[in-house]
């Protein structure tokens, strides 16, 4: 039988956190080190440049991986790694073109492997939601964070609406903006805003200063 825990010992228990600071704090709080993330949205609406801003943001607490199942080593993807200044972050930063998640769970075995890991997109890996959960129980101490199509404001595809249950933190990005619908709210109306000057145009709202 498993063991039961009093409200006092989870009270106590120190859960890892990322301590996002700013605008990335307002959005998101400090949602747990590891875990499963789920973002979605339609095209051209900004996912790929807030995922690449996501890593950037967290190769200040560790080492990112991002898969790119979808876009591989394109042109696209390299200027938006140039707009992100992903050189900046030295050896942090980890691009993976299209490996295979055999090979990606290999990886995650070694020593001083990769704390986070973004996977561009969900629907690319081709994996069901029993894949799915043998990948993320195999790596307990790991975030993944899936990129995935929309089909209107939802996730495409059974196995994305599934995760979408699953994942701790679910955010749709929308019109620029990058909008948390999971466990983590911090506030009511908060969001991520991703370019503002597209953001406003979307919105029909001044754009930020």
């Amino acid at each position: 039988m498993a063991r039961a825990y009093s409200a006092s010992e989870v009270l106590a228990k120190k859960v890892p956190a990322i301590p996002f600071e700013g605008k990335w704090r307002d959005a998101f709080g400090e949602p747990g080190r590891t875990g499963v993330w789920l973002i979605w949205g339609q095209s051209a609406n900004g996912k790929s440049s807030f995922a690449m801003q996501l890593a950037r943001e967290l190769c200040k607490y560790g080492k990112v991986a991002y898969n790119s199942l979808e876009e591989s080593l394109s042109l696209s993807f390299q200027q938006n790694m140039q707009r992100c200044r992903m050189g900046e972050v030295g050896g942090r930063f980890l691009v993976l073109d299209r490996e295979s998640l055999e090979e990606l769970s290999l990886r995650l075995d070694k020593q001083r492997s990769p704390d986070f890991v973004i996977i561009d997109s969900l629907q690319y890996t081709g994996l069901n939601y029993a894949e799915y959960k043998r990948l993320k129980e195999k790596h307990p101490k790991k975030l993944f964070i899936f990129i995935s199509h929309a089909d209107g404001d939802r996730p495409k595809g059974a196995t994305a609406t599934k995760v979408q249950y699953d994942a701790d933190m679910k955010i749709l990005v929308q019109g620029y903006r990058a909008i948390c619908k999971g466990r983590y709210i911090p506030e009511a109306g908060q969001h991520y805003s991703i370019w503002a000057e597209a953001e406003a145009k979307y919105w029909g709202v001044e754009a930020e200063k």
